[in-house]
C-alpha cells in the first residue's frame, strides 16, 4: 500500500507541475486530439465504404479501435517513465540516483513521469467505445462489465510489459532499441482491428509472441457477441491474463537485466 500511496503522490505533483503551463498543455493535447482523431476518421472512412470486414460490421470496427485507444493511451499517460523517459534516464547516468533509494527501480520509474496530453486521445477512445457499442446494439451485463474493465487492466499490463522489453535492451546498449517499435507502437496500429482480417502470420505474431489478440480482441468480441477462434464463452475471462503473465515474464526479465546495469558516467 505505500507503494500505491507514493506512486498516487508522485501522480499529483507531476500534474500539478505540468499544470502550471496551461496554454501550452491545452494547445498539446489538442494536438493529440487531432492525431487521434484522425486515426479515428480513417476507421470511419472504412465504414464508409464496406459495410462489413469479414464478420465485423462498422460499429465493431469502432468498438475494437476504442478498446486499443483507451487501453494504450493510458499506459502512455500513466507508465510515461518506461514508455519515453527510461532511455533517457540511462544515457544521462540519472538512473544512478535511482539505485541508491530504498524502492524498487521501476517504482521509481513510473512516478518520474506523467503525459496528461493523452486524457484527449483517451477521450477520442471513448466516444469511438460509445458509438461502437450503440451502432453493435451490445446488451451489457454485469458480466460484460466486468470483462471490459478486466481486459483494460491486462492490456495495460501487457503493453507495460511490452515497453519493457525497450528498456531490457536500452540496460545492455544504453541507446534505445527502435525494432522494439514493430510490437509496441506496431501493435497498436494492428491490433485497432479485430486480429482475424490479418494474414496467419500476424495472427501468430500478436496472439502467441505480443499476446493482444488475446487480452483486447477475445473479450471485445465476447462483447459483442461474435467469438473469435472458435473458443468458449469462460475463455474470455481468462484469455486477458495473458497480459499479466507477460507483463510479469518482462518485469522478471528487467530485473535481471538490472544485475547488468553500467553507468554511463554522465
Amino acid at each position: 500500500m505505500d507503494t500505491v500511496k507514493l506512486y498516487l503522490k508522485s501522480m499529483k505533483m507531476l500534474l500539478r507541475s505540468q499544470m502550471q503551463y496551461p496554454a501550452s498543455f491545452i494547445m498539446q493535447t489538442i494536438a493529440q486530439i487531432v492525431m487521434e482523431g484522425g486515426e479515428m476518421m480513417a476507421v470511419l472512412l472504412i465504414i464508409d465504404r464496406f459495410d462489413t470486414l469479414h464478420q465485423w460490421t462498422g460499429g465493431n470496427l469502432l468498438f475494437f479501435f476504442g478498446m486499443m485507444s483507451v487501453t494504450f493511451y493510458l499506459t502512455e499517460c500513466f507508465g510515461r517513465g518506461v514508455t519515453g523517459a527510461f532511455p533517457s534516464l540511462v544515457r544521462s547516468g540519472h538512473l544512478d540516483t535511482f539505485l541508491l533509494r530504498p524502492r524498487g527501480v521501476l517504482t521509481q520509474v513510473l512516478c518520474h513521469a506523467i503525459d496528461p496530453r493523452r486524457i484527449g486521445c483517451i477521450g477520442v477512445g471513448v466516444i469511438s467505445l460509445i458509438l461502437g457499442s450503440r451502432q453493435s446494439a451490445v446488451i451489457w451485463t454485469a458480466g460484460k462489465a466486468l470483462l471490459f474493465l478486466e481486459s483494460i487492466l491486462f492490456g495495460s499490463m501487457l503493453i507495460l510489459g511490452l515497453f519493457l522489453i525497450e528498456a531490457i535492451f536500452c540496460i545492455h546498449s544504453v541507446k534505445s532499441i527502435e525494432v522494439v517499435n514493430a510490437l509496441t507502437y506496431g501493435g497498436r496500429s494492428a491490433c485497432q482491428y479485430p486480429i482475424d482480417i490479418y494474414p496467419r502470420p500476424l495472427r501468430i505474431l500478436f496472439t502467441a509472441v505480443a499476446p493482444f489478440a488475446l487480452v483486447l480482441h477475445v473479450p471485445s468480441a465476447f462483447i459483442l457477441d461474435k467469438p473469435i477462434y472458435s473458443l468458449p464463452g469462460f475463455a474470455a475471462f481468462l484469455c486477458p491474463a495473458a497480459g499479466a503473465a507477460f507483463f510479469l515474464l518482462m518485469y522478471g526479465l528487467f530485473r535481471k537485466a538490472m544485475t547488468y546495469y553500467r553507468s554511463t558516467g554522465s
